[in-house]
């Protein structure tokens, strides 16, 4: 048998073109996967999660305010009849707050307790209809916020408190809460006011601002958190509000 070696040195030459191109190609595809991190190395030890962007009110719940510092004294008027609408208003007495601003009342707290006194919390969380209730019975905007616009207290944003001794006895202020006359005023330069409970008051209103709460100036016992408006309202009782 002859052999015909012009032919088999054509097929093999064909052969390794035909090779050749494809290396040339499949370099290519790996060189552009890696480019785009298609062929990256894959680590099974890291997996990355991503989660879409959400607004900053929700990653801040309503908390009990004594799951963050159990020291604080409470005095929730509005589950008592001691108020200036003389009806209990909630069912349970519980100070619930968003979560920055529960932590920041705890440094209050912290920074009071060397001077051997302590936050006394009369009002925080307030449904938007008890706030509709109070408006009904006191359409004055400046002690009732308008339910039409609602309340910083209805974000969980507010709060109403007083000054404590290491006894648990209130200092001296210039009214009871929820005294709607102008001696609760911050401005009130009345002599009918001691020197003492006008010192109490800046006092008070010292510690609050020092961790970036704003005061009220119609009410000495009334402070907001500084970003009350990132916080939606909201017309939950306070008892149907998980607890821990």
């Amino acid at each position: 048998m002859k052999i015909n070696y012009i032919l088999l040195f054509s097929v093999a030459l064909g052969l390794v073109i035909t090779i050749g191109s494809w290396q040339r190609a499949e370099s290519v595809r790996i060189f552009d996967g890696l480019k785009s991190g298609e062929w990256g190395p894959q680590s099974p030890a890291v997996v990355v999660q991503r989660t879409p962007a959400i607004p900053q009110f929700e990653g801040e719940n309503l908390v009990d305010i004594q799951e963050i510092n159990p020291d604080i004294t409470l005095d929730i008027r509005y589950a008592t009849a001691n108020n200036f609408l003389n009806v209990q208003l909630y069912s349970v007495p519980r100070c619930l707050l968003r979560t920055s601003v529960a932590q920041k009342l705890s440094l209050v707290q912290e920074q009071l307790q060397p001077m051997g006194l302590g936050l006394k919390i009369f009002d925080c969380y307030r449904p938007l209809s008890v706030t509709r209730k109070m408006w009904e019975a006191l359409p004055d905007p400046r002690y009732v916020a308008n339910p039409a616009r609602g309340s910083r207290h209805n974000r969980g944003a507010a709060v109403d408190l007083t000054l404590i001794d290491a006894w648990g006895n209130e200092l001296e202020m210039p009214t009871d809460f929820d005294d709607f006359s102008d001696r609760a005023a911050r401005d009130y330069q009345g002599t009918d006011v001691s020197n003492q409970a006008r010192q109490n008051s800046q006092l008070l209103e010292r510690v609050m601002t020092q961790q970036g709460f704003i005061s009220l100036i119609t009410e000495w016992w009334h402070f907001d958190a500084e970003n009350w408006q990132d916080y939606p309202l909201l017309d939950i009782s306070l008892e149907e509000i998980n607890e821990g």
